[in-house]
């Protein structure tokens, strides 16, 4: 979908007009004076839409939207639900500051990038997005439910984990073989869900290009990162085996309903450093066998596997026996997700 300006409908930021002059003006050489965001001609983003360079463009603007609820906010920004009134649909805009940080200028770029070339039904849809003055704005798919660390409770279902994995390891190879993307970011927080019970991922500002199935750099949240991504730090070269790590790590909170390493507290470097040191020298965290069946256990140590070369691969883990046995099986996700939502709602209101 690609909404189109018709009629305003909201003022815009009086800074809208010329070329006015804004903080950044002597910064970078992304801005220009006419006021556009140009990653070097990949993407050139203005206040009525984005240009990509395969000749795909996005028209799109602030006045088309009534903003509805704030979803979530960050250090960068905030996520809005909005109704964009040309089309009647509703979705989830992200508003990023840009802060003079031109290395948050480049996850912009990656992640547009990955988004409208993801023509996948594992990976939330892209609707366009626009610049106003210091801000960018891009309006992807609303997932109702949530997102996965928001649902999981005291632990998710064998069989609806199976779905949810299944979603997850679909996108990450979509990622993979189409786009040539590591994501180095997967985690629960990362993993949407809506109230028809589909699951998709999100959030690619840290994803990389691989280059010779490597990319560099160590970024993502530290808790979810592989050994081998801990002990080589920047430095390092990293496999997308190491995505595959916090898919194993993402899996076992899942069905456990907890993390399975100590949770520092905020601003805990020792306990930061206590958790990062159990993960490169401990023994890999398994799934209870009272709980969950052999295959589902041995899917996630394959996933655990200290060491990357012998971690399963995508297409290994799609035919491994726990996806096998459910892939026939008819989870009803639908209720799964509205029932999670509803116990989450539930906690909120005793809190």
């Amino acid at each position: 979908m690609r909404p189109t300006r018709k009629g305003p409908i909201m003022k815009l930021p009086e800074a809208m007009g010329g070329p006015t002059k804004t903080p950044f003006a002597n910064f970078s050489p992304f801005f220009d004076p006419s006021g556009k965001l140009n990653f070097d001609g990949k993407a050139v983003l203005h206040a009525q839409g984005v240009d990509f360079s395969n000749g795909n463009s996005y028209k799109i603007n602030m006045e088309e939207f009534e903003l509805l609820e704030e979803l979530g906010k960050g250090q960068y920004g905030t996520v809005q639900k909005v109704f964009h009134k040309p089309t009647n649909v509703t979705m989830a805009m992200k508003e990023i500051r840009l802060e003079l940080d031109e290395a948050k200028l480049n996850q912009i770029l990656m992640e547009l990038d990955i988004l409208h070339q993801s023509q996948s039904s594992y990976i939330v849809e892209f609707y366009g997005a626009f610049f106003i003055e210091s801000c960018v704005y891009y309006c992807m798919e609303y997932m109702d439910a949530g997102s996965l660390d928001k649902l999981y409770g005291n632990g998710i279902p064998e069989d609806v984990l199976a779905k949810i994995t299944f979603a997850m390891v679909k996108g990450l190879k979509f990622l993979k073989d189409s786009l040539n993307i590591i994501h180095r970011d997967v985690k629960p927080t990362n993993v949407l869900v809506n109230m028809e019970g589909e699951v998709k991922l999100c959030d690619f500002g840290v994803s990389g290009q691989l280059i010779q199935s490597r990319a560099k750099t160590n970024i993502g949240c530290q808790s979810y990162m592989a050994p081998e991504r801990i002990i080589h730090d920047d430095a390092s070269t990293y496999t997308v085996q190491s995505d595959v790590w916090s898919l194993g790590l993402s899996m076992l909170e899942l069905g456990t309903g907890k993390y399975p390493y100590p949770l520092p507290d905020k601003n805990e470097k020792v306990g930061m450093f206590a958790q990062l040191n159990a993960i490169v020298e401990g023994e890999p965290p398994s799934l209870p066998e009272d709980n969950f069946s052999a295959e589902c256990r041995d899917f996630v140590a394959q996933c655990l596997n200290k060491n990357p070369q012998n971690r399963h691969t995508y297409a290994q883990l799609l035919e491994h026996p726990f996806l096998k046995k459910y892939e026939e099986v008819d989870v009803d996700m639908k209720s799964w997700a509205r029932q999670a939502y509803s116990s989450r709602k539930a906690l909120l209101k005793q809190s």
